[in-house]
């Protein structure tokens, strides 16, 4: 069984652990790997500790930011060990192994994010995602390898693969009965991220990245939003489109709406939400 979740490691400072996290994926089943802006890659100590799953390495590609790396998917979950001031819905590892089953089988492509061996995912990365994910370690000593972690998450998305279908069991051979559907973990939540009901395409991480900067430069325009004194108006909004999961009709609606108000307001307004100033090519897409 080939599960697609992508495993995204973000600055990893010992190629080591990129070695030992590709290990932790091959064996559920997972393959790829993307690594953002890492200390040392490709690196012997990587190769070493990835054993027998130096394809996973050899495939693994390496880019510059976390936007990039999440760029075509549209549901992703940052790791980290720590609340935030202004936090997302919150799943535990069992939880967020179901989510990214289900969404997976509904045709979106999931990620879910590593970060830093010191400090993990800053507030920024993190709200690059829809939830935050939790592993619930002992309370007295909570601290977990990078690649522990991984294999941990890994092992839950593998789990709630086989638990989703009649599959034979891979260690005796026998087949076991579909088991009763499990409730939504997500429905349980204070704030929510649910499927889609309906088939219509969620929008990308690329798109997204484009959609609050449009969004952003909107609040300007009408002084709704101090880019001087911006509080956390944004970060509250990407909270806020972040579990509603906009879908491509959605996201139009909304793009030609900020558009309009610019329009409105002023600003000269080109094809696609391109904002046209004295400064401005036109070319940058906002």
């Amino acid at each position: 069984m080939n599960i697609s979740t992508r495993i995204i490691l973000v600055n990893t400072s010992l190629p080591a652990n990129i070695g030992a996290a590709a290990r932790a994926m091959k064996t559920m089943g997972l393959y790829d790997l993307v690594l953002v802006a890492p200390k040392q890659f490709p690196h012997a100590d990587a190769s070493s500790l990835a054993s027998s799953a130096s394809d996973v390495l050899a495939n693994a590609r390496v880019v510059a930011t976390l936007e990039e790396a999440i760029a075509d998917c549209q549901l992703v979950l940052g790791t980290s060990a720590r609340n935030r001031t202004i936090g997302l819905p919150q799943l535990d590892a069992r939880s967020a192994g179901s989510t990214a089953q289900q969404h997976e089988q509904a045709g979106a492509k999931v990620a879910i994010i590593f970060g830093r061996e010191d400090r993990g995912l800053t507030n920024e990365e993190l709200m690059l995602c829809h939830a935050h994910v939790f592993i619930p370690t002992n309370p007295v000593y909570g601290v977990l390898n990078v690649a522990a972690a991984v294999q941990v998450l890994a092992y839950e998305v593998r789990m709630a693969c086989l638990l989703a279908e009649d599959t034979c069991d891979e260690f005796t051979g026998t087949y076991s009965q579909r088991p009763q559907p499990v409730p939504d973990p997500l429905e349980q939540q204070g704030m929510p991220i649910t499927l889609v009901p309906w088939d219509e395409e969620l929008v990308k991480g690329e798109d997204m990245t484009q959609f609050y900067e449009h969004c952003e430069r909107t609040l300007i325009a009408v002084g709704f939003l101090d880019p001087e004194n911006p509080r956390q108006i944004m970060t509250r909004l990407r909270r806020l489109f972040g579990r509603t999961r906009l879908d491509r009709p959605e996201y139009n609606l909304l793009r030609g709406f900020f558009k309009r108000v610019l329009a409105l307001s002023g600003e000269k307004v080109g094809r696609g939400g391109v904002i046209l100033t004295a400064k401005s090519s036109g070319k940058n897409d906002v």
